[in-house]
């Protein structure tokens, strides 16, 4: 089903990738991002939803130093988020003067990755230039940082880092600015597996060898569900109690399909986004054994059922970014790479196929 543009947009100035929720305000529905400019100093934007639900509101815009491929707000702090980053400033001379296959191996060579979590400052509303504060700096890897994961719930000091060949087990202690490695455990991190770890022993559980997965997402209501974006166009549904086979493939995209993320709340409800400028909307059975029934999120009028909700085409170009609100259970922000920002909400959708209460989200 093609859906008519009906989201609420708002335009970076550079290109972007990395979109998070912001989980820790619960008093606005609320997005924060960040940019990936090479030649210019990269901005992070603050976004508001209006209370009525008709605008997005820049409530802040920071300077970051260098393009960001990374962005993750703490769950437990509204000012606090990490970044990945990367900087080459040879980038553009190699470009210009040698072959481009050549080009690509001199920023192999050159680039430098870094990892930090930030603070926005208590009273940036009130400030002309307001900077982002560096609480610390995760300076251990040597090698390509993919990313940095904080604990899901609750307040902890702990968070996660990843590269290439480790992983590392961080200390923050906001109050000194500084992160030590609690632990550091090798782990050569590829495309063709899925890789499971204990955080607790920081020791491998568990594997699925599977090729080319470029994002994965558990179902936070039933947490043997993970879900894939295959290389390509697919997206698998898995579930890890009997993980040799997927339970369920979705079509996906027309073609890469890049993120997937299942909704914090509603069973079978994943949104997936790829480089065909589409989010798709899915509504699947997560496991072999489920069945759509009158105790579900939505409610079939049929036993078959297309699993494919809707497609948003509010963009023009690849789209990476994708967050649902936790605060607002039917609404989502995503991110394409020209910097343009999509929210939406799924009601509509929903409503026109299902039959909805308006209050709850429930039949």
């Amino acid at each position: 089903m093609q859906g008519e543009p009906s989201g609420i947009g708002y335009g970076l100035k550079y290109q972007a990738r990395c979109i998070s929720d912001v989980k820790a305000d619960t008093d606005h529905t609320c997005f924060i991002n960040g940019t990936l400019s090479l030649k210019e100093e990269n901005e992070v934007h603050l976004i508001w939803l209006s209370s009525d639900g008709t605008e997005l509101i820049c409530e802040g815009l920071f300077a970051h130093p260098n393009e960001i491929w990374d962005l993750v707000s703490c769950p437990f702090d509204e000012r606090m988020f990490s970044t990945v980053f990367f900087t080459d400033n040879c980038y553009f001379s190699f470009f210009m003067f040698i072959f481009f296959v050549r080009s690509l191996t001199a920023r192999n060579s050159n680039e430098s990755y870094g990892a930090a979590i930030w603070q926005i400052p208590e009273l940036y509303g009130q400030l002309n230039s307001p900077q982002l504060d560096r609480i610390a700096s995760l300076d251990a890897h040597v090698g390509k940082i993919k990313c940095v994961l904080w604990w899901p719930s609750g307040r902890h000091d702990m968070l996660i880092s990843i590269d290439e060949e480790n992983i590392f087990l961080w200390s923050l202690d906001c109050s000194k600015k500084a992160a030590e490695v609690h632990s550091k455990e090798s782990a050569a991190t590829c495309e063709s597996s899925i890789q499971f770890w204990d955080l607790r022993t920081i020791k491998k559980t568990n594997s699925i060898e599977h090729a080319h997965v470029h994002c994965a997402n558990y179902d936070t209501k039933k947490k043997h569900i993970l879900v894939t974006a295959e290389d390509e166009s697919g997206i698998c549904i898995w579930d890890l109690r009997m993980a040799r086979v997927p339970v369920q493939e979705l079509p996906g995209h027309t073609h890469w399909t890049w993120a997937v993320t299942c909704n914090p709340e509603h069973d079978g409800l994943i949104l997936s986004a790829g480089t065909d400028s589409t989010v798709n909307l899915w509504l699947a059975s997560t496991s072999s054994s489920d069945k759509l029934t009158s105790d579900s999120t939505v409610e079939s009028p049929s036993q078959q059922l297309d699993p494919l909700l809707n497609s948003y085409s509010d963009y023009e170009d690849s789209v990476y970014g994708l967050a649902w609100s936790y605060r607002e259970l039917w609404i989502f922000a995503s991110l394409s790479y020209d910097g343009r920002l999509v929210v939406e909400s799924i009601k509509p959708v929903l409503s026109k196929k299902w039959r909805i209460n308006p209050t709850t989200g429930m039949r």
